[in-house]
């Protein structure tokens, strides 16, 4: 010991210890004879010749040491006036609250005595906020233990990112010493500028071990990781790495919601009243409980980068659904629907069926019975609705219109699969059907098969519905294949079949034009003559066959009304409707056996366009 520390020895010694005057030498001694410690039970003794004076607890330990080589270097314990023990001979100090706990002070006391300090990324943020608690600083001693481990912080940890990353994780319980320190500050400045500098490097000169740099930030406590994701967005890191980062801590700190849905559980207070329900007790074995899961979500969504492309729109639903599951607030609900109605186009089906569930405190809240559907299609319908007014916004700034077919397609998928839901309304079915304009969709064959699919399930459902339901089809947009499919379809009204079968007989005829225009001679002048007059008797004959479809429509048309008017008399009258029954089922064969001759005359057409020809007026008298 030097000899300044000595004489301040000395002077704090005739405060407090009369003994201090007469072996001032001890110290030098005691730190030569100390060479190790012992633990017995709850204790650490110091190996010495000399007896220890000195019984210092940390937490439940308690150390048997010398007062002189803690004071010669410790200006808090040399400050304080130490009480004598009860129990035995010496002095009694407890330190209440010391950062790192008996394994840093364990540390601390052997560099006290001079022996080996062995400093590591691990140890070295509890070792520097233990030396400013026992204020070790150079007034005591030079290369005291304070400029020792900031040396080591300053010109070892931050010269690596991997160090970086051990040392900011052990100082997950060492607040606020860590934080006043500025050892977080630091780190997490370094760990930023490394996470945003190593985009602007080549793929093939980034080490392999830099890659994973993203990796390891996401598996930092909250926290800390809201620290660093702060500074790259002031150091203006771009978008994409920091979405990048976020998605890849959700992956690793958030539960999969549909892995983790149970399903229909069963019914709930009536009988057609289906729920989903979460199951609780496996999310219970996750590192963080529900109010911890929640505030990590919140923490999420409020350092999301704002551009549309910085995450991709599958984590957002998931995102939503996990937000959903554990009661997020519905200001950040909001949020996160209109992120994912900017890039709803990326999304598929699955992503959209969100469970439509309650929790223990809603099934406990709830008094009257409710129907409740198996997706939440309100969601849904908000998504579509940031969607359109996102496309909108685009169209005024860009003053185009960007063409994305995708979005009708998705919306005919998802009407496709909660069509099968028996409790889903007619009004929240037809309003999602009609959530897109005309213009987004080309084909309706999948809005046809949505509706089909939907018919079929409510078979409940009134005329007037269906009415009102098919006229979200065009009927001009379907496929030849689907015009067939509808003509036979029993579930549709009869004002939509008859639409369809006008349809197909328009579409057939065009076919015929098309057929006829084909067979028009590029060379050959002397039979051109011929082919003229032949071309000009089948169309002829083409208008003659249209203008009996057309009435013969206008007497099915004439029909139909008659069958309405008799069909609501008979209701009023509460009779009998089988000859109404039978009456239909006589129109439904005519319309049968009608494509069967329509099907032969294009065969025998093909097969000889001279051959003799049946009138369309005679093929409807044989029905």
């Amino acid at each position: 010991m030097n000899s300044g520390s000595a004489g301040q020895l000395k002077s704090s010694g005739d405060d407090t210890d009369p003994i201090c005057n007469k072996s001032i030498i001890v110290p030098e001694r005691v730190v030569a004879l100390a060479n190790s410690f012992e633990r017995k039970d709850r204790f650490w003794y110091v190996k010495s010749q000399i007896p220890t004076d000195l019984s210092i607890q940390v937490d439940d330990i308690t150390f048997k040491a010398h007062k002189f080589p803690l004071i010669s270097k410790c200006g808090y314990i040399s400050s304080i006036e130490l009480q004598p023990s009860a129990s035995e001979d010496g002095y009694y100090l407890k330190l209440e609250n010391f950062p790192g706990g008996a394994e840093t002070f364990e540390t601390t006391l052997k560099f006290c005595y001079n022996l080996p300090l062995d400093l590591t990324p691990l140890n070295v943020a509890p070792l520097r906020c233990a030396s400013e608690y026992l204020y070790m600083t150079e007034e005591f001693e030079d290369r005291n233990l304070i400029s020792k481990t900031e040396a080591f912080i300053t010109f070892v940890v931050l010269s690596s990112w991997r160090d970086t990353l051990t040392v900011l994780r052990s100082c997950a319980n060492l607040s606020p010493w860590a934080e006043n320190l500025q050892i977080v500050r630091r780190c997490c400045d370094l760990l930023a500028w490394k996470a945003c500098n190593d985009n602007n490097i080549p793929e093939d000169v980034v080490d392999s071990n830099e890659r994973c740099l993203h990796n390891d930030i996401a598996t930092l406590q909250i926290d800390h990781f809201m620290r660093v994701i702060t500074t790259m967005k002031v150091k203006r890191a771009k978008p994409e790495i920091i979405g990048k980062i976020i998605m890849k801590y959700a992956e690793n700190w958030l539960p999969l919601i549909d892995e983790d849905l149970e399903g229909i559980r069963g019914y709930g207070f009536g009988k057609s009243e289906l729920q989903f329900s979460v199951n609780r007790e496996r999310m219970a074995g996750s590192s963080l409980g529900c109010q911890e899961l929640k505030e990590t979500i919140e923490s999420l969504v409020s350092v999301l980068p704002p551009q549309s492309k910085a995450v991709s729109c599958h984590f957002l639903l998931r995102l939503l659904k996990t937000a959903m599951v554990y009661s997020a607030s519905p200001a950040l609900i909001s949020d996160l629907e209109k992120r994912a109605g900017m890039v709803l186009e990326d999304a598929n089906v699955c992503d959209l069926l969100i469970p439509n569930f309650k929790n223990q405190d809603q099934q406990k809240g709830s008094s009257s019975p409710e129907v409740y559907t198996i997706y939440n299609v309100d969601v849904v319908q908000r998504i579509f609705e940031y969607f359109l007014m996102h496309e909108q916004q685009q169209q005024q700034q860009q003053q185009q219109v960007p063409g994305k077919p995708s979005i009708s397609k998705l919306l005919d998928n998802y009407l496709a699969e909660i069509a099968k839901d028996p409790c889903l309304s007619f009004t929240k079915f037809q309003v999602l059907a009609e959530m897109l304009p005309e213009n987004a969709w080309k084909c309706h064959d999948g809005l046809y098969r949505a509706i089909d699919m939907f018919l079929k399930t409510h078979p409940s459902i009134s005329e007037h519905d269906r009415r009102r339901l098919c006229k979200t089809m065009n009927c001009e947009k379907l496929s030849l294949d689907a015009c067939l499919h509808a003509a036979q379809n029993d579930r549709l009204p009869l004002r939509t079949i008859v639409q369809i079968n006008t349809q197909v007989l328009f579409s057939e005829q065009a076919k015929m034009r098309m057929m006829m225009q084909d067979k028009q001679p590029e060379t050959k002048e002397e039979n051109s003559k011929d082919k003229r007059i032949s071309r000009d008797i089948e169309i002829k004959t083409l208008k003659e066959e249209l203008e009996n479809v057309k009435k013969k429509l206008a007497e099915l048309q004439s029909d139909y009304n008659e069958l309405q008017q008799e069909y609501e008399k008979l209701s009023s009258k509460q009779k009998t409707t089988q000859n109404w029954g039978l009456r239909w089922q006589k129109m439904k064969k005519s319309f049968q056996i009608k494509h069967e001759d329509d099907e032969t005359r294009d065969k025998t057409r093909r097969k000889s366009s001279t051959g003799p020809r049946t009138s369309l007026r005679r093929r409807m008298s044989m029905s």
